[in-house]
């Protein structure tokens, strides 16, 4: 089974690391017994804003449900939800019948109850239509991933539509401006004390700013950078936990990046979102035949949009039994979307072989799209365009990629495959901020570069994001605009921080930080987030 293979294989990324930590504190020291090291950036005594020269390590402790802080509940941890059995609406285990509408059923008796477990038996559920979540503290759960299944079947008119989606109803309010502008690790930035009365302490806000020509000229960005210019972009989702009467607003996660007056920085109260929602224990397929899968866009299995505090656990995909497609394909094109959202965990998830492959934001397996904290772990992505991937816009950032393994990525130009590309993970849209990719394993890539007008102008695509503890036999490619960071790689792994000014390095000078290549085994600690988390937490900075 797919999810055997990987649960036998050791883990993606597993550094290794163990013994005491080298005094000198470089790759290779011999400390006189097993040797390992700490990166400059990161010693023992780090707190969140050290600079060696210029150069700081973000705080990206933050990440996941309740920003990491706990674990989302499991089963037995939702006593107080009632029980919604798909059966006893009328669902059927065995496949035989279509049972979108018992399921629908469920899902809307759990959201007229307030919220609810929807329970899903062991067995085969056909689903000829979409389901929707449109309300919080409902979760669906099944028995195990290959135990409970889904075969979605539908695919007409699939661009843009997704098989089983979480879907909040953003709604932002009035601009309210900052009056200094805001610098990276801060927390509390400061705005009219008349309209901080406005805001209380749990409040979800946007922090942006507008995508003025300043701002695209600043980032030698001009004629790339248009879809987006002269509009506000939220570039963080935060909780607001104090308001003072002088208008300081102190927020839940620091600011990875400048927020300028100059840009119109401001906040927004965000409201709407779904909250305490989850899918778990279960696997999917939503294949179909090889011309319905080709004819549609950007069509994902599970998408979360607009939640706060959601998750997605112990999901799998498989072949489809429907006998459309004889190529053993899972999924028609994309996997897990994470969009307009905050404080999401995507956890032991495993995806693979979809039908769609081509251009126009297809085989996406783990997607991200301007969203805040989320963190994708212990998760495998297989043979899909881009097995992990932020895409589309500003404003995504404090995304954790941890023991991810990303293996076969393959692009293909159309649906007779005749023609392919190696498929990386990467950054693929304007300025991610601050993201981490952690003790994570990938046989194809990664990078992370000023991809010119490439997807509507997305130039460059990262700042601020860091490659720690990176494994396996492909390759990692880091040319980031102002500051990036690779520290500890794998041995064989294939590493580009050179930056040339030229291609696809343009504008991206100074080079990356680069440190203690092919020397990933030794790296203490194995992981930068759950170290990070751990001291955070140690000082006393927890938030739930």
């Amino acid at each position: 089974m797919f999810w055997l293979l990987i649960a036998c294989s050791g883990g993606p990324g597993d550094g290794g690391a163990g013994g005491p930590i080298a005094e000198t504190g470089e790759p290779g020291a011999d400390s006189g017994a097993a040797t390992t090291w700490r990166s400059a950036l990161f010693p023992e005594d780090w707190t969140p804003g050290l600079a060696v020269d210029g150069w700081a390590l973000p705080d990206v402790s933050y990440a996941g449900y309740r920003n990491g802080e706990v674990p989302p509940p499991e089963v037995e941890d939702l006593g107080e939800h009632e029980v919604f059995d798909v059966t006893e609406h009328g669902a059927d285990p065995t496949g035989e019948v279509d049972s979108t509408a018992a399921v629908q059923a469920a899902i809307d008796a759990a959201e007229a109850a307030g919220g609810g477990l929807v329970w899903l038996p062991a067995g085969d559920y056909r689903l000829d239509g979409l389901l929707a979540v449109e309300a919080s503290h409902v979760v669906l759960a099944g028995e195990g991933a290959g135990v409970t299944r889904l075969s979605f079947t539908e695919g007409t008119s699939m661009s843009d539509r997704h098989h089983l989606s979480f879907t909040g109803t953003l709604e932002e309010g009035p601009d309210l401006p900052l009056l200094v502008d805001g610098a990276p690790f801060d927390r509390v930035v400061a705005i009219d004390p008349d309209q901080a009365a406005s805001l209380s302490p749990g409040d979800h806000v946007s922090l942006g700013w507008v995508i003025t020509e300043d701002f695209v000229e600043e980032h030698g960005m001009t004629g790339t950078w248009e879809v987006s210019n002269g509009e506000w972009r939220p570039f963080y989702r935060r909780r607001v936990l104090d308001v003072g009467d002088d208008g300081a607003v102190t927020l839940d996660v620091p600011l990875r990046y400048p927020a300028l007056l100059r840009d119109g920085a401001s906040l927004r109260v965000e409201t709407g979102q779904l909250r305490e929602v989850g899918v778990q224990d279960l696997s999917v397929t939503t294949a179909v035949s090889w011309e319905e899968a080709w004819s549609n866009d950007r069509s994902h299995a599970i998408a979360l949009s607009g939640v706060v505090d959601a998750w997605v656990r112990r999901v799998g995909s498989f072949e489809s039994t429907a006998g459309l497609d004889d190529r053993g394909r899972h999924l028609q094109s994309g996997g897990v979307l994470v969009v307009h959202s905050a404080r999401v965990s995507v956890l032991e998830t495993e995806l693979a072989l979809p039908q769609h492959r081509g251009s126009g934001g297809n085989g996406y397996l783990f997607e991200v799209s301007r969203s805040s904290e989320v963190l994708f772990a212990d998760c495998w992505g297989d043979q899909g365009r881009h097995n992990f991937i932020q895409n589309w816009d500003f404003g995504t950032s404090g995304v954790v990629f941890l023991r991810t393994r990303s293996t076969g990525g393959r692009a293909y130009t159309d649906e007779s495959e005749s023609l392919a590309t190696t498929g990386t993970s990467e950054f693929h849209h304007q300025l991610a901020m601050a993201n981490l990719i952690d003790q994570s394993w990938t046989d194809d890539g990664w990078q992370a570069l000023n991809r010119w007008v490439y997807s509507s102008g997305a130039g460059h695509t990262a700042t601020e994001t860091v490659f720690w503890n990176t494994d396996g036999p492909g390759s990692l490619t880091s040319f980031q605009v102002g500051r990036g960071y690779v520290v500890g790689t794998g041995p064989e792994l294939v590493v580009d921080t050179e930056a040339l000014d030229a291609g696809y390095s343009t504008g991206t000078l100074p080079s990356d930080w680069t440190e203690g290549l092919g020397e990933a085994a030794t790296l203490e600690p194995p992981s930068l987030y759950e170290d990070q988390l751990r001291r955070r937490l140690e000082r006393g900075e927890g938030l739930w």
